[in-house]
């Protein structure tokens, strides 16, 4: 039986089969866009259950019937501006995770939305050869098609031999100890590397120092990601889930990404993190 481990509003969620099992309470319990998207004023563990048991019923999540979808889905998620900067060049491969088939190498933007349209943070998972050939079909590379493992930097070493040279990649805060190994990959390989740093909700005070390493940051509801790295950002881009540029590269994706999108936007000069009370999760 298929297992997978995901993590949704902080609280780790164990899907095994078609039973979903909330191991633990949400760390989040408020957050405007989940009442805005999914009605839920309170977050419970009942309501972490409700949701996963959603995506697995009506979008196939974790299973077979997995839908791949490629149209952007969240204004500033990281499948949306990976897939901006893949259409521009800035990256020429994404190094991301999708539940069953573990990490993956997608050199193109539809791909990349693919996977990460509906995605959570994804702890553990195992093979699901359904999602596995539908990823190969579109001309993703399974990095260990047998465990399904999660290995963030072995896919960015797999992407720099095979001739890759402007790599995006994804890291969740709970694996942040991925990111310096990362940057001595980049500068081995002679390559470059943006490190987007996402799924940050459990991040502990020793993430701090790997997460600041990152090029672009999600804030989730991390007090201290608000509190001790944004201060130092270049730019924010969004206010509930706010995403923060720590370096000009993570700065010109955020850009590349704004200068595609058709809805009307502000910009003005202040010291960040640019909260908004009641906005935020909590």
């Amino acid at each position: 039986m298929a297992r997978h481990l995901i993590i949704c509003c902080g609280a780790r969620v164990e899907i095994a089969g078609s039973e979903v099992i909330v191991l633990d309470e949400p760390l989040t319990k408020r957050c405007p866009l989940q009442t805005i998207a999914y009605g839920y004023d309170v977050i419970d563990r009942e309501v972490v259950k409700r949701k996963v048991e959603m995506k697995i019923n009506k979008l196939g999540f974790a299973s077979k019937e997995r839908l791949f979808i490629t149209e952007p889905r969240i204004p500033y998620g990281a499948s949306e501006i990976i897939m901006s900067c893949l259409e521009d060049g800035l990256f020429d491969c994404a190094v991301t995770v999708c539940e069953g088939s573990g990490t993956v190498l997608a050199s193109t933007p539809e791909l990349v939305q693919m996977i990460g349209a509906f995605l959570s943070g994804v702890v553990e998972t195992t093979p699901v050869p359904e999602i596995i050939e539908k990823l190969k079909k579109n001309g993703g590379i399974i990095l260990d098609e047998i465990r399904a493992a999660i290995d963030q930097v072995g896919g960015v070493e797999l992407a720099a031999k095979k001739g890759y040279r402007r790599i995006a990649v994804t890291v969740a805060g709970f694996r942040s100890w991925e990111i310096p190994k990362i940057r001595e990959l980049e500068r081995k390989y002679e390559v470059n590397v943006t490190i987007f740093g996402v799924c940050t909700t459990r991040c502990e005070l020793g993430d701090l120092e790997n997460l600041a390493l990152s090029d672009l940051l999600w804030g989730c509801n991390s007090k201290l990601i608000r509190e001790e790295i944004a201060p130092k950002a270049l730019f924010q881009l969004g206010v509930s889930i706010p995403v923060f540029a720590l370096t000009e590269r993570g700065k010109r994706a955020l850009l590349i990404h704004l200068a595609k999108m058709k809805e009307p936007l502000v910009a003005f000069r202040t010291k960040l993190p640019y909260l908004v009370p009641g906005r935020s999760p909590e």
